[in-house]
């Protein structure tokens, strides 16, 4: 699991380096990268979220994790609207993690009651429901009213005004559903059920980065940043 995890957070590392260098520095190569892997950027979030859904079962205190989160979602979007306004994060991973972990916490006495069977079929279901939501689209075919989508205060939800921007950006609906969908497969694990091969060690750097994920995804921002703008420095003189 670490080191699936460690290798989305690979991917979306390069992918954000493609994006920074594409839209804050003008880089054409980087735009082209950019648009090749853009269509992957969800299965390397979803991949993320998914193990962090099981990993959720190993953890002694889901609270505390989603809670230290909270300072550091606020703090990434109050840098990201001052150093680069045109791409502030409003809702990305990281306060979607805070949200997931503090909400989970909180209802896992009422999931616990749920058999696994019904609660994975249950997760897919919502999944699919909510999958739209960003157009105006809930269960396949209920069109929600226009007026919800004028506001962006229930952006955390996927419900945004035409005017919302954020870089990064994962709403509780649907990728709630792929993080719970986690949490009720994680119980096989928990009780160490998983297959025998899925507990050895292949390849021990994305193991690493799978057990540093979260640190990792917080700093590599702003390297990257720091990064792109001396190499900016030192062309232009």
């Amino acid at each position: 699991m670490d080191e699936i995890r460690g290798f989305a957070v690979f991917c979306m590392v390069f992918y954000h380096a493609f994006y920074t260098l594409a839209f804050l520095f003008e880089v054409p190569i980087a735009m082209t990268l950019l648009r090749f892997f853009r269509p992957l950027e969800p299965f390397f979030g979803g991949a993320f979220i998914f193990i962090s859904g099981i990993c959720s079962q190993l953890s002694r205190s889901n609270l505390k994790r989603g809670i230290k989160l909270v300072p550091i979602a606020v703090a990434i979007t109050l840098v990201t609207a001052w150093i680069a306004p045109d791409s502030i994060i409003i809702f990305g991973v990281i306060h979607f993690f805070a949200a997931s972990m503090i909400l989970f916490s909180l209802l896992k006495p009422l999931f616990d009651r749920i058999p696994t069977i019904w609660g994975l079929i249950g997760c897919v279901l919502l999944y699919l429901m909510t999958m739209s939501i960003q157009k105006g689209i809930f269960a396949f075919a209920v069109h929600l009213p226009a007026s919800l989508y004028q506001t962006d205060w229930l952006c955390p939800f996927g419900i945004y005004s035409p005017t919302f921007v954020s870089a990064d950006y994962f709403p509780l609906f649907p990728w709630l559903f792929v993080f719970l969908f986690g949490t009720f497969l994680g119980r096989f694990a928990a009780a160490g059920q998983f297959p025998k091969f899925t507990y050895q060690s292949r390849v021990p750097f994305f193991s690493w980065l799978g057990r540093h994920a979260l640190i990792i995804y917080v700093v590599h921002q702003p390297i990257i940043y720091g990064i792109a703008e001396l190499l900016s420095l030192i062309f232009k003189k």
